[in-house]
């Protein structure tokens, strides 16, 4: 490792900064928000630098005197030799030196800052790729969400507080570590400050009483299948549960977010098959509750969408049982982007209408056909494989054309995903022919007609398209 990662008062450092330019603009912006003392020396400055609070700027040629007084200094021009020579005056003097042509002159660096006040996370690469540095501060941000600052001033608010109502380090240690990553901390990530207050002086006046804490459940969109699609909240709370409750359609690579040794607990629906009953499933998620657990329900795509999310929250309801909902994205919308399928286009589809293929116990599938036989609107079938039949059957019968553009997607957002290009007369039998399996999604609509053009995700399996010619460009719009 060759520089010592360190964070000093930035109160105690006044900063020399050579330069007037963009680069000098960039590092004056990160000093002053850390506040620092700025002092600025180059002949011209840029506008933006001119513009900042608390910087002091000469505009003349830089002299060696000027290193006076400060403890650190940015050589921050474009003039290479320049930056050194100040790089060498600075090593003369023991003052640290930045430059900005060469890392290798320079005795320290200014990293890429996540500023969480008062956390405060610095990143570099040492200056083998600002690319991956950015990289890497965008995707850690995203895990990061400004609530983490409002959570480290609440905990050094009750810190004095805690430790002396808590002398064992030992009881101590594991009474802050579920403060950070239990509800209080849920409390202020959703925003209820006042009930995290209210919560962790509670928290502290028992710490000693040996009664069992409040357990809660979080329903969790968990998205069509592709990890990077998941909110920062959902990960969030998948990596802190203690209970882990999926269902069949949440994929294998959100399954391995799942923190190890976390409880998991399978709750699979096939069609006739439900390893455990929605009515059971729902006292589980109570009585786990009860017993003091964090319990993550983890359900494919949007919790709202014929997901039953709505059932099981019924149930915590009524048995006074807290509860958080994180929403997913539906595999609507999900599976529809990865095959290049807009839902709505201005050209095609003004509407669109989500609707369940699933069957009633008697087989029927009672739906109000006429008024979903609209040519201008986007019909997406979720749980449809098995009513391909029915559904084209009684669309033709209500109005909508034989030639109407369907696709079936297969296992959307994942690197399986497949893509079957039909119509409405014979989605069936293609579907047969080419052993389409669930999970899988049916677009009906005029809409489909894009795939040809915007079809971006490509994937190892094979993608199945009927008629090529079904997308000539000729085609006239709807």
């Amino acid at each position: 490792m060759k520089f010592l990662p360190l964070f000093v008062r930035a109160d105690r450092v006044p900063a020399l900064v050579v330069g007037g330019g963009p680069v000098a603009t960039r590092k004056v912006r990160v000093l002053r928000e850390s506040g620092v003392v700025v002092r600025v020396v180059a002949p011209r400055v840029e506008p933006a630098l001119e513009s900042m609070d608390g910087v002091t700027i000469e505009r003349r040629d830089y002299r060696e005197s000027d290193l006076k007084g400060a403890k650190i200094v940015f050589a921050a021009t474009d003039n290479r030799a320049l930056n050194a020579q100040i790089a060498k005056s600075c090593e003369h003097l023991d003052i640290l030196a930045n430059t900005a042509t060469d890392s290798l002159e320079a005795c320290f660096i200014l990293p890429a800052i996540i500023n969480r006040d008062p956390i405060n996370i610095a990143i570099t690469t040492t200056g083998a790729s600002p690319a991956l540095t950015r990289m890497l501060r965008s995707r850690l941000e995203a895990l990061l969400p400004p609530s983490y600052s409002r959570l480290a001033a609440l905990l050094e608010q009750f810190r004095a507080r805690a430790n002396a109502a808590i002398p064992n380090s030992r009881v101590r240690g594991r009474f802050w570590a579920e403060i950070v990553e239990g509800p209080i901390a849920d409390l202020i990530h959703a925003g209820r400050e006042d009930e995290a207050v209210q919560a962790l002086d509670k928290a502290i006046v028992n710490s000693d009483s040996s009664a069992p804490r409040d357990g809660e459940v979080w329903i969790v969109g968990a998205g069509p299948g592709d990890a990077d699609l998941l909110t920062v909240r959902a990960l969030r709370l998948i990596q802190q549960a203690d209970v882990v409750v999926v269902d069949r359609l949440v994929s294998p690579a959100v399954q391995a977010l799942i923190r190890p040794g976390a409880e998991l607990v399978y709750a699979g629906k096939r069609r006739a098959d439900h390893a455990i009953p929605q009515d059971e499933l729902n006292l589980l998620l109570v009585s786990m509750a009860k017993e003091g657990k964090r319990v993550c329900r983890l359900k494919g795509g949007d919790p709202f969408i014929f997901g039953r999310g709505a059932e099981e929250i019924e149930t915590l309801v009524d048995h006074g049982v807290r509860f958080q909902i994180v929403p997913g994205i539906t595999a609507a919308s999900g599976c529809a982007s990865y095959a290049g399928i807009p839902l709505t286009h201005r050209d095609y589809a003004q509407s669109c209408a989500f609707i369940t293929g699933n069957r009633q116990a008697d087989g029927s599938l009672d739906l109000e056909w006429a008024r979903h036989a609209n040519p201008a609107q986007t019909l997406v079938f979720y749980m449809s494989l098995h009513s391909l039949p029915t559904i084209s059957k009684e669309l033709q019968a209500n109005g909508l054309p034989a030639d109407t553009p369907a696709a079936v997607i297969q296992q959307g957002t994942t690197p399986h995903q497949r893509v079957l290009i039909s119509n409405l007369a014979d989605v069936a039998n293609d579907c047969v022919e080419a052993d389409i399996q669930p999970p899988s999604l049916l677009i009906v609509g005029q809409v489909v007609r894009l795939y040809h053009r915007l079809h971006w995700y490509r994937t190892g399996a094979d993608t199945v398209t009927h008629e090529a010619d079904f997308f000539d460009s000729s085609t006239p719009r709807a």
